[in-house]
């Protein structure tokens, strides 16, 4: 997993995302402070867009950079406000169920293939890199929301037959 970062790919700070159990502290803390680097890398790439167009550059382009800049800019910021609510949690300014009233992760809306195209492989490549974090923390989420309480697909039929064969005796 890469980064983008001062013209360059660098490696992530969390390689891979292994289960987890729980949500700890430094499990947040690592992936807040690899999420700061690469907003900070989105606002550098998308920068481009708000200055004024340069002769003979596509329209298209730039509306695609605009476009897919915008996508990528707001998926980074409900990421952060992910993070920063259970930042809030552990540090005991937000209750549990203030963070699963209102933290919740907003869905992404995802990057058009069509649009993509036309942007360099390198932008292309930190689109990806904050799609794929969007997911990490999407399931991050989603099982903080279920306590961790996640079961295997064989165990979860295994119970539905058991209620099944509950009913039937």
């Amino acid at each position: 997993m890469c980064l983008w970062r001062g013209g360059r790919l660098r490696r992530s700070l969390l390689p891979t995302m292994a289960r987890t159990t729980n949500l700890s502290r430094p499990i947040v803390e690592a992936l807040y402070t690899e999420a700061l680097v690469l907003a900070d890398d989105v606002r550098a790439v998308f920068a481009a867009g708000t200055r004024e167009p340069v002769l003979g550059e596509d329209a298209f382009v730039r509306l695609a950079l605009s476009t897919e800049g915008l996508k990528t800019t707001t998926r980074m910021m409900h990421v952060l406000a992910w993070l920063l609510n259970q930042r809030a949690l552990f540090s005991g300014e937000l209750s549990e169920n203030q963070v699963r009233l209102h933290g919740g992760l907003p869905p992404d809306r995802g990057s058009d293939e069509r649009q993509l195209a036309m942007l360099e492989p390198e932008t292309r490549e930190l689109i990806a890199e904050t799609e794929r974090l969007h997911q990490r923390i999407a399931r991050l989420d989603e099982a903080w929301r279920q306590h961790f309480e996640m079961t295997s697909p064989a165990r979860a039929f295994q119970e539905r037959i058991g209620r099944e064969f509950g009913r039937l005796g």
